[in-house]
């Protein structure tokens, strides 16, 4: 249900091929990147319900309720047990990278996950930011470049430019 004519600027055939989830099989991931409104969670979430309708093990959470989890779990003693259950997934979809600033040791949880994941499996990931922003989002430029490193070296990016749906009509 997805109005590709609204944002012109997404490639329709390239974002519904993901559709058929060859992008699982390479273990390749997808980052949407766009201001707020333009649809990445919408598309996201599309490509979720299509990898748990063919039966692959699908999460979809906000990045900021993922990052709470890990740190409850680094304090609590389970860390290991906890990153392992989110790298199982086959298909991980973290909502909303950059709306809000991650801590040092946010960021380096962040990486442990993500670097568990590698190569392994796919991760989809939103974000209001571009990839050369991310440094301010996660405070580190070391992490961030090792962050980065894993999330790209098998990617498609996806940039929406365009107006915010939900304001639509509005003004």
């Amino acid at each position: 249900g997805f109005d590709f004519n609204f944002q012109p600027s997404i490639n329709q055939q390239e974002v519904v091929g993901f559709q058929d989830l060859a992008f699982l099989e390479k273990n390749e991931n997808l980052i949407f990147i766009g201001s707020p409104g333009v649809g990445k969670t919408h598309l996201a979430i599309s490509i979720g319900i299509e990898a748990c309708r063919q039966g692959k093990r699908t999460l979809f959470i906000n990045c900021h309720e993922l990052l709470l989890r890990l740190r409850t779990a680094n304090e609590k003693g389970t860390l290991e047990r906890c990153i392992n259950r989110y790298a199982r997934y086959d298909l991980l979809v973290i909502d909303e990278i950059g709306y809000l600033p991650i801590d040092h040791d946010e960021a380096n949880l962040f990486f442990q996950l993500i670097n568990a994941r590698y190569e392994r499996h796919s991760t989809i990931i939103t974000s209001n930011s571009d990839l050369s922003g991310w440094v301010e989002i996660f405070q580190n430029p070391t992490v961030t470049a090792a962050i980065l490193d894993r999330l790209v070296h098998h990617v498609h990016v996806v940039k929406i430019t365009g107006k915010s749906y939900r304001l639509k009509g509005v003004g």
